[in-house]
């Protein structure tokens, strides 16, 4: 399997596995206008070992099949410091990674594409938008709000915590994933439901499709947050 993908064109290896963009692009191998090479023809001309690419793009894609499984744990009957755990090591990883990568992304596709598709603009102020909301976001999670979750799970007594009830950072973080989710949407309408143009090239494809991924992941990630961990951790605190 890994003799016959080399011969594979980079730009259906994108289209058969999205996963592969990114790696692609971590070795600064062009599968936009370069697509036509194959992945062996590519790998010869920046001196890279196409097994060593193969390993790697199927290592992404066994990583995108783990978070997908991950969704199908009852999250209800877990504890809450391992639904913590979860969160930090699934999504926000994911978004740590793709966030900066889908930025020269979006930047890529508008250099190449933003005069004759206007809404590309729109899109980059929007990622734009969504970058700057999420980063600060995963950051107070993690420094704030889930070591508190965690002292709830393991103290006999409700902690003292400087910001009063935990229900308060809660709500702030429910107010920022309202933000991100309307980002969300704006994104979709700006690029008529991720439908790539006729003219739209491998990276125009790819982007596409590595936002749709984005905003299943969010969507999961909201999901899990809003509907499972704050209201367990708000009922934890009531009953300490």
């Amino acid at each position: 399997m890994t003799s016959d993908r080399r011969s594979w064109k980079l730009g259906e290896l994108v289209a058969r596995i999205p996963a592969a963009a990114r790696i692609l692009e971590s070795h600064r191998i062009d599968y936009c206008c370069g697509g036509d090479r194959t992945l062996e023809q590519a790998c010869q001309d920046e001196q890279l070992d196409p097994d060593s690419i193969l390993e790697a793009i199927d290592a992404a894609q066994r990583e995108e099949e783990t978070r997908q499984s991950a969704s199908s744990i009852n999250w209800l009957e877990r504890p809450l410091g391992e639904l913590c755990d979860h969160i930090e090591q699934t999504h926000h990883a994911y978004l740590k990674q793709e966030l900066p990568r889908l930025t020269e992304l979006v930047a890529k596709v508008v250099a190449a594409h933003g005069s004759e598709h206007p809404e590309l603009h729109d899109v980059q102020r929007l990622f734009g938008a969504l970058r700057a909301e999420l980063e600060p976001h995963l950051m107070k999670e993690e420094r704030i709000l889930f070591p508190a979750v965690r002292m709830l799970e393991q103290s006999e007594l409700s902690p003292a915590f400087p910001f009063g009830s935990v229900a308060n950072p809660i709500g702030v973080m429910e107010h920022e994933h309202d933000q991100a989710g309307a980002l969300l949407k704006q994104l979709r309408q700006a690029t008529g439901d991720y439908r790539v143009p006729e003219d739209g090239c491998s990276a125009y494809e790819a982007l596409y499709q590595e936002l749709q991924t984005l905003e299943q992941d969010l969507h999961q990630h909201i999901h899990k947050e809003n509907n499972i961990l704050f209201p367990r951790a708000k009922q934890a605190e009531s009953t300490a």
